[in-house]
């Protein structure tokens, strides 16, 4: 894995971390001890950076990574987490500057430390990004030390483009993935002007880009896969990335025909992500132990040819883009 600046704070980071959501919840069945194994298989790859939340198994994805950085000892990774999803209802008023205190101080808690690395908004209401009390609110947070940096976690290119507005944003959580393509057509043309770091997400589309997925497969009832396939807990474009279930079948189809002998579709799905060098670090989840070491093993492929990229960009723009482009 390649190891690189975090955009202008003063943390080194992998180029692949580990994404802390299916150690929390909405993934189905995942122990506590499977969730400690990938973690542990994670770190021990060498990957320097995890991403979670306040409200990843209410809790407990953090409490994890907490317990297992406290039992392993040593240098620490970058652990990010996000804040503003425990809010009910999740609307803009209630991202004050109170509300954010309590929720960072509940993850300083759960994480065991004294300051966040960073702490990001988690999806909020696009309006949030228009009220500059937000940030100003943040900015005094991490003066008073609470807070190393934060960014901000968002759904849509324009909420992306409308946060790095804010000189004080540090990253931008988006997803970015083959199925999602529209973040390479300006964003990140403007995160890299500004040295904004990008943390690219749901980068195997829930699953769809590992290819072992089929229209047979079971989701379990707490599977956001199963619950969430119309958007009714959360935005829809974080389940198959807000691809059409049928429609993403057809196009890993197509897709499967442009991995390499001896690589995994999953490998070649996250080798396509960092084939932009906007791109800072990709964080794929893992519900166990051999998933996060095949996670890390994904960044020493070979880098893919032109004509691949290419082949991957029709494939996108004749089958997914008429679904997703114009929504996120």
């Amino acid at each position: 894995m390649k190891e690189h600046s975090f955009g202008r704070m003063p943390f080194s980071v992998t180029n692949v971390g580990f994404g802390a959501w299916q150690i929390g919840g909405s993934w189905g069945d995942v122990s506590e001890a499977d969730g400690r194994a990938a973690l542990n298989a994670a770190l021990d790859a060498g990957m320097t950076f995890i991403d979670t939340a306040d409200v990843y198994g209410d809790g407990r994805s953090e409490k994890i990574v907490a317990d297992v950085l406290k039992s392993r000892g040593g240098k620490r990774p970058m652990v990010a987490t996000k804040a503003g999803r425990r809010l009910n209802p999740h609307v803009a008023d209630g991202y004050t500057k109170a509300n954010l205190e309590g929720f960072i101080d509940r993850s300083l808690k759960n994480l065991e430390v004294e300051s966040l690395d960073l702490v990001q908004l988690h999806c909020p209401p696009t309006e949030v990004l228009y009220r500059a009390e937000v940030f100003e609110g943040l900015n005094e947070l991490q003066k008073a030390g609470k807070i190393k940096g934060y960014g901000v976690s968002v759904e849509k290119v324009e909420e992306a483009l409308k946060a790095i507005e804010f000189p004080g944003v540090e990253s931008i959580q988006i997803i970015y993935n083959i199925f999602r393509q529209r973040p390479d057509h300006l964003f990140f043309q403007e995160a890299r002007r500004k040295n904004v770091a990008v943390i690219a997400r749901v980068p195997l589309a829930s699953g769809l880009l590992s290819g072992k997925i089929t229209r047979d497969t079971k989701f379990a009832t707490d599977d956001h896969r199963s619950f969430n396939r119309n958007g009714e807990a959360f935005d829809v474009g974080e389940t198959f990335a807000g691809v059409p279930f049928e429609v993403g079948l057809q196009a890993v189809e197509e897709v499967r025909k442009l991995v390499p002998t001896g690589a995994t579709m999953a490998a070649f799905a996250l080798r396509w992500i960092l084939m932009h060098e906007a791109v800072t670090v990709v964080i794929p989840g893992a519900r166990n132990g051999e998933q996060a070491k095949a996670n890390a093993e994904a960044a020493s492929l070979a880098p893919l040819s032109q004509d691949v990229m290419a082949a991957t960009r029709e494939i996108y723009e004749r089958l997914i883009a008429p679904h997703v482009h114009h929504r996120w």
